[in-house]
């Protein structure tokens, strides 16, 4: 594993990035340093174990054909691949523990083609110029992330789940919201697979493992006038029971529903002024023609309806998207003052039991500070808490996870950068069994997936009936 770019033992970089001519180099170390994070700062313990690693080169290939080459010769010369994108995630994704090669997807940025139903772009597309062009002509994604404005599609594919949008369409695998995706593979004669419908499961959320995300085609729906409001509330059982009731409401169809507590809150100031002092914040976007349910819906719940604004209202206000204090930049807002927070991910069991939500709350302490998102999984109603945790150390980690654990909530652990880790829980073969096709080396991504050292040996076939037996 290498800690400074260029040093690489077993390549001659100079001689690499002269190879992979005319394809854009950046052999800077301050510059590949940069490229070589994500976010995986929010986490403390990320941050120490992967802050010392580097990629050695950056391609920025413009086109499929030059993203071919750069694979082409990467395979040439046994030379580690990272993919990334905007470098939005949270878990290390696009941090390079080999070393090598990242190729940065941002100038493949095309929006293919706009049609009923779907949008197809290239895998560097941002996804807020994907939304722009899309309402352009009465469309918007069906779910996008709050970091929209520099995530990419193919990333937020690779390693996205959920978003803006969830709340009303499920989450990324759920059928139809991933209608084909583009990949090619990392081996002599890099090849081009397309994956459709449910088989684009076998490369979505995998990390850029076990294949190059170069095009997606993703679900979208008709444009709505969405109207940002944000309700505050007493106390945050009647808060979250306010985001079960919204997120449960057959006349109003929202896009967001977040629920934060007050004290995280305090680390808004741009909202300062706007909301009720001391107030846990219901954040919501809803469509204008709903909203009259929407205000007789908060009124009902104990709650103050304090901003609703539509986006031209908003931008005159000189105030950031809504979407802004809900998903993870909730947690970014709180780091930006104070960089010993950090979060984790979890599953909550019931989520129309609001006294169940307040008294994990009640158990986890004063260093544990509620946030959650409503989201619709499998048709039903999901609710994942996003909490502020004030950091200490690991043993601290660990107790709280086991006092949610002791309430019937679940974990995914936002604190590992294996892919089996978070998530996913266990391993996932089908994802492993493409990674044997696509990557027979192993130089996709290497470092990530525990499983993967232990079945690399074997065929594809093998891997793939591990997943059946």
């Amino acid at each position: 594993m290498t800690e400074m770019p260029l040093e690489h033992p077993r390549a001659d970089w100079a001689a690499f990035a002269d190879s992979l001519s005319p394809v854009e180099v950046i052999d800077e170390p301050v510059l590949v340093k940069k490229r070589s994070r994500d976010f995986f700062w929010y986490s403390p313990v990320l941050n120490a174990q992967l802050k010392k690693y580097f990629g050695d080169l950056v391609a920025v290939p413009k086109t499929p054909d030059e993203m071919r080459y750069c694979l082409q010769r990467a395979f040439e010369a046994d030379v580690p691949v990272t993919l990334r994108g905007g470098g939005t995630g949270n878990y290390g994704q696009a941090v390079p523990l080999k070393g090598g090669l990242i190729i940065e997807t941002t100038k493949m940025n095309r929006i293919i083609e706009i049609g009923e139903g779907y949008v197809r772009a290239e895998a560097g597309a941002l996804m807020a110029d994907v939304n722009a062009a899309l309402i352009e002509q009465g469309w918007e994604m069906a779910m996008f992330p709050s970091t929209q404005d520099i995530a990419t599609i193919g990333g937020f594919v690779a390693g996205g789940s959920a978003g803006i949008g969830s709340i009303a369409n499920g989450a990324l695998r759920e059928k139809g919201n991933i209608i084909q995706l583009k990949a090619l593979s990392l081996e002599a004669e890099p090849q081009e697979h397309a994956f459709d419908a449910e088989a684009a499961l076998q490369i979505h959320h995998a990390w850029g493992l076990n294949g190059v995300i170069t095009e997606v085609t993703l679900r979208t729906v008709p444009h709505r006038n969405w109207v940002g409001c944000m309700a505050t509330f007493d106390s945050y059982r009647d808060c979250y029971a306010a985001g079960y009731a919204l997120a449960a409401a057959p006349d109003i169809g929202c896009k967001l529903a977040s629920t934060v507590e007050a004290r995280i809150v305090d680390y808004f100031p741009r909202l300062k002024g706007h909301l009720r002092e001391g107030m846990h914040l219901l954040v919501s976007l809803v469509p204008a023609e709903d909203m009259d349910a929407f205000r007789a819906l908060m009124a009902a719940q104990g709650g103050h309806l304090d901003l609703a604004m539509s986006d031209a209202e908003r931008q005159a206000a000189k105030l950031p998207h809504v979407f802004e204090f809900a998903y993870n930049h909730t947690t970014l807002q709180v780091l930006k003052a104070d960089r010993s927070a950090t979060y984790q991910q979890i599953g909550v069991p019931d989520p129309s039991d609001a006294d169940a939500v307040a008294a994990a709350g009640a158990a986890l302490g004063n260093d544990v500070w509620q946030h959650h998102e409503f989201a619709r999984l499998d048709g039903r109603i999901a609710a994942f808490d996003l909490p502020i945790i004030w950091f200490s150390d690991e043993v601290r980690l660990r107790e709280i996870n086991s006092i949610y654990e002791q309430h019937g909530h679940s974990i995914a652990d936002a604190h590992t950068y294996f892919v089996e880790g978070g998530g996913l829980k266990n391993a996932d073969y089908r994802h492993l069994a493409w990674k044997k096709r696509m990557d027979p080396k192993g130089l996709l991504n290497p470092g990530k997936s525990r499983a993967w050292e232990k079945v690399k040996h074997l065929s594809a076939e093998e891997i793939e009936a591990k997943a059946k037996g």
